[in-house]
């Protein structure tokens, strides 16, 4: 039965109907008893296995096909009326097109199958910040992680009420065929369809799809941010939280600073470390002039392999209960779960990521190195208790990095906002071909959002830019770290993970007037006593170390400003002004 009477919503849900042909729908309405009844479906189709209930209690294990494993962006497309609206880094294809060959592949796909229609809403229901969306789906397993990641059923349903202003999510597993998979976004009719997958980040509609390239394109038109970001509370010892959103990379450690803890001299003190969101921040100017922001998730879809006890136990202690992994190891003799990464135990009886008997001694990793867990946000220790706020978070930081081995410094302020626009947009991280199957080199990845961005980075520059005017002296600082320095071995300087505390101290601090600065060719940067090292004489962490990690190397910073002229080119006329400026003055800086 139909969770709503919004002609809108149950006109398309026909519409789709039509094209698709189900035996049968089913509309998700969130209930404890739905998700338990769908989960004893999912088991009996052996879609999912349920693990060990003493150990991991509410625990699933999922595979996906072999050749179904991470996002693909050679089949990810932006159909935007005009080409240039796609930008050149974008896949695009005209919707007419787009619509004409998605709608012979979905012609009649679910015979057979049952369509689900999962109401949900992206953000607090209620939250003037938050959207609704309606995903259509043949999977089960796809009901099973939307309703961890977001706010499903019958409370979005209402939420909505009779507004048209929903976004249209259509997904089919299809036949898993790779070479018509495709993971389309019209952002002109806010919809989604995607075919032939059955991987999260493709299926999982309201996550990078909605609410980042179509929520993207949204918040251009409507005067927001959705922004590939981390946000983080800091609390001191008199109670103060400080708000801090923050962009990285893939491999840069985004999770882990998002469930950081602090290193043991602070928690003496009395610091405590807020996880608001670990992946995606929307930002709003809020009625006090301030940049407020929400996580508009209320899930993690975790990098499984890695994550531990010393990397993040936050995130682990997440995993506990009620999550559903996908492609890492199954333990048979205990019915748990495994990956590299997780402890030095040797594992003797297992089935590996593609369900063949592995053991510690195999020649091949057990787990994908992209396998996943998809947990409750509430399933973490540090949760904040804004998390589900409204009104959002206000922001007082904006903070981006990358991974590099020589050029950037520990941290550095930008001077002002256009400044940091700039910053945010030359980031990147060093690239091994031998490692991600990309040629060696800095692979530019403006604040993160190169894969996410849902119409031209030129244009999304400029949105930036005019959002900084906007929040004018009540804008954030902006700063750029880089935790991946490394000596002449090629060994990590800075020990990272709990002890980024420390870089976030000093952050909170300029915020707060409270520090001083140092100006360098790059930014304002911290003096190396102002760095607190307490503790980390075992580390080798010495004032000169630090004076170190702080050096600003004008050859290699000249390098970099040749590396971004090539990179503004591809934006052409697009390109802000005032950011080729910022480059120009970099450039006359470094002399």
């Amino acid at each position: 039965m139909a969770l709503t009477n919004n002609q809108n919503v149950l006109n398309w849900v026909e519409e789709m109907k039509s094209l698709t042909k189900p035996d049968n729908v089913v509309w998700i309405d969130g209930s404890e008893g739905q998700i338990a009844e769908l989960q004893k479906q999912a088991i009996d189709l052996d879609i999912i296995k349920p693990l060990n209930q003493e150990k991991l209690p509410g625990c699933y294990i999922h595979r996906t096909a072999l050749n179904d494993v991470a996002r693909v962006e050679h089949r990810t497309f932006i159909c935007s009326k005009k080409e240039e609206d796609a930008g050149p880094t974008n896949n695009w294809c005209a919707p007419d097109e787009m619509y004409g060959k998605l709608k012979a592949l979905f012609d009649g796909v679910m015979k057979g199958r049952v369509m689900y229609v999962i109401p949900f809403c992206m953000g607090p229901i209620g939250s003037k910040l938050s959207k609704v969306g309606v995903e259509i789906t043949d999977s089960i397993y796809v009901v099973l992680n939307m309703v961890i990641m977001a706010r499903c059923g019958q409370a979005a349903a209402d939420f909505l009420g009779d507004s048209n202003d929903f976004v249209r999510g259509l997904h089919s597993t299809g036949q898993l065929d790779d070479e018509k998979r495709y993971i389309c976004h019209f952002p002109e009719d806010n919809a989604i369809w995607s075919i032939n997958s059955g991987y999260g980040g493709n299926v999982l509609l309201g996550k990078k799809c909605f609410a980042l390239r179509i929520a993207s394109n949204q918040g251009k038109n409507e005067g927001w941010m959705a922004e590939h970001m981390l946000i983080l509370g800091i609390e001191d010892p008199k109670g103060e939280v400080t708000y801090i959103a923050a962009a990285f990379p893939s491999a840069c450690g985004k999770t882990n600073l998002a469930m950081l803890i602090p290193p043991e001299g602070y928690q003496k003190k009395g610091y405590k470390v807020w996880c608001v969101g670990d992946d995606i921040a929307w930002l709003r100017q809020g009625d006090d002039g301030r940049l407020w922001a929400i996580n508009p998730e209320t899930g993690f879809f975790g990098v499984a392999p890695g994550t531990n006890m010393k990397s993040n136990p936050n995130a682990l202690k997440a995993t506990q209960k009620n999550t559903i992994f996908a492609n890492v190891v199954h333990k048979l003799n205990d019915n748990t779960v495994w990956w590299e990464g997780l402890d030095k135990e040797p594992v003797t009886n297992a089935l590996n990521w593609k369900g063949e008997p592995w053991t510690s001694e195999s020649k091949e990793p057990g787990a994908h190195p992209n396998g996943r867990f998809t947990s409750h946000v509430s399933n973490c220790p540090c949760i904040s208790k804004e998390y589900d706020n409204p009104t959002g978070v206000p922001i007082s930081a904006l903070v981006f990095g990358g991974r590099r081995a020589k050029t950037a410094p520990l941290v550095y302020q930008a001077f002002n906002w256009e400044h940091g626009v700039f910053v945010g947009s030359i980031m990147g991280s060093e690239t091994t071909s031998a490692a991600i199957g990309l040629a060696a080199g800095v692979r530019r990845d403006p604040m993160a959002m190169l894969p996410f961005c849902g119409y031209h980075m030129g244009d999304y520059f400029a949105h930036w830019l005019e959002t900084g005017k906007k929040l004018g002296d009540k804008a954030p600082k902006i700063f750029n770290v880089n935790w991946f320095r490394t000596d002449d071995n090629g060994k990590f300087i800075w020990p990272g993970y709990g002890d980024n505390m420390r870089v976030l101290d000093w952050m909170v601090q300029r915020c707060k007037g409270n520090a001083d600065a140092v100006e360098t060719p790059i930014g304002y940067e911290p003096k190396p006593e102002d760095i607190n090292i307490e503790g980390l004489e075992n580390d080798g962490i010495t004032a000169s170390v630090v004076e170190n990690l702080l050096s600003v190397d004008k050859d290699l910073w000249k390098e970099e400003v040749a590396g971004t002229k090539e990179f503004y080119a591809k934006f052409g006329d697009k390109m802000p002004a005032e950011l080729k400026a910022q480059l120009a003055a970099l450039e006359e800086r470094l002399g």
